[in-house]
């Protein structure tokens, strides 16, 4: 019987100053949260306080998850930017919904929409 490996992947791409796409894939679970909440942190640090998550390739999120999203919208909105959930899965998107997050982080349909609200917010 073998482990299994924790599988998430967060790319990072720089759109300007202040913007960056972090594209995550994978599960967002306990194991991995933290994975998540570095590159986060990396592009606060960077000044970069508008960030869109591209959720299209994330297959689950627990509540390790939730956790980070909330932490990383209210850093951002501290510092005068947002976070923009773009394309979640039904299978995150239904963990959105149920624990209301989605009251405060509305989800993107897409990421041209995830995208295009971050514009408006410059």
């Amino acid at each position: 019987m073998s482990e299994r490996e924790p599988n998430l992947d967060v790319d990072v791409e720089t759109r300007d100053a202040r913007t960056a796409v972090l594209t995550v894939a994978g599960e967002l679970d306990m194991e991995t949260a933290d994975r998540l909440r570095e590159r986060l942190a990396e592009q606060f640090g960077q000044g970069r306080h508008r960030l869109v998550l591209d959720l299209s390739a994330l297959g689950f999120m627990d509540s390790s998850g939730l956790n980070v999203l909330i932490r990383a919208v209210n850093k951002a909105r501290e510092d005068g930017g947002d976070l923009y959930l773009a394309s979640p899965t039904p299978a995150v998107r239904r963990i959105l919904e149920i624990t209301g997050v989605t009251t405060t982080i509305p989800p993107h349909d897409t990421m041209a929409d995830a995208l295009a609200a971050a514009e408006r917010a410059r």
